[in-house]
């Protein structure tokens, strides 16, 4: 009889458990799937001669975007401001995340969160006062509009480097990095063959995290370069804000394609890391 009951009790909970994934399973539907099918809907479609609401399948707005040098150009600024973007945080982001996660260096704990704080901030109130201390140097961004957007760039997501190579460098296998050193590496040679391909996955997830922000990015470019650089984000909300909503759904399309080609790459890095590291296995 107990058996029975501890049966029916592991059966009852199994079951109930089962419920708590219907919340979220509820809200991917109605923020995430529902949103990208109008998206890739409005895409491809167009509104109707007679002004009803139904929608006939055609690629006006593919058409639009191609044929269009002004949207192309933006897109290449964008890609070309992300990529950059993405190199500076990358180039900062890792020595100083190698030097927090080495206990040799960073004693007090204390010194993480102060990199972390400003992504408490805002970012609307950073991108103010970003302007304000870059007008006060003498940059401003009516005269060095590129210039200013990139130091804004970099000050806004290189918290987002910083976190994820230091989340990464904790788990560093010390034991290899020691025995490169006891075998007569030098500290060049143990940083280049041990620790950057031991961090790999930290650096993709992190430029992942600062290119596709960067390229969706408007307020940072608009508010710093006083409207004479715009993202690609930034012609997206024009679309939508003047009711071009078969343009800017196609140009949001163009930005799923960009999020989904660079979540593909950093799952095959993640492949071939946890391949490698299966292979070192005895």
């Amino acid at each position: 009889m107990a058996a029975e009951k501890l049966n029916k009790t592991k059966k009852f909970f199994s079951f109930k458990r089962k419920y708590l994934a219907i919340p979220y399973t509820v809200f991917l539907a109605l923020f995430v799937v529902i949103p990208i099918l109008i998206i890739i809907v409005y895409a491809f479609t167009d509104t109707a001669d007679d002004g009803s609401l139904f929608l006939n399948f055609s690629f006006p707005a593919l058409v639009s975007f191609f044929t269009s040098p002004t949207k192309i150009n933006i897109l290449v600024v964008s890609l070309f401001i992300g990529i950059l973007n993405t190199i500076i945080c990358l180039l900062i982001g890792y020595p100083i995340a190698y030097l927090l996660a080495n206990s040799k260096f960073n004693k007090n704990k204390i010194l993480v969160m102060l990199f972390v704080m400003p992504m408490w901030i805002n970012f609307v109130l950073r991108t103010g006062a970003t302007r304000d201390v870059l007008a006060w140097m003498g940059i401003k961004g009516g005269a060095h509009p590129y210039l200013a957007t990139m130091i804004g760039m970099v000050y806004n997501y290189l918290p987002f480097t910083i976190l994820p190579l230091y989340t990464t460098m904790l788990k560093l296998d010390k034991s290899q990095i020691e025995a490169a050193s006891d075998l007569g590496a030098s500290p060049v040679e143990v940083f280049f063959y041990n620790v950057i391909p031991q961090s790999i996955p930290g650096i993709v997830s992190a430029a992942e995290m600062v290119f596709m922000p960067t390229i969706s990015s408007y307020v940072i470019s608009d508010t710093l370069s006083e409207g004479m650089i715009t993202l690609f984000g930034n012609i997206i909300y024009l679309n939508f804000s003047q009711s071009q909503w078969n343009e800017g759904s196609f140009m949001a399309f163009i930005m799923l394609l960009l999020v989904g080609i660079s979540m593909l790459i950093s799952r095959r890095f993640d492949a071939a890391e946890n391949r490698v590291r299966g292979g070192n296995l005895w």
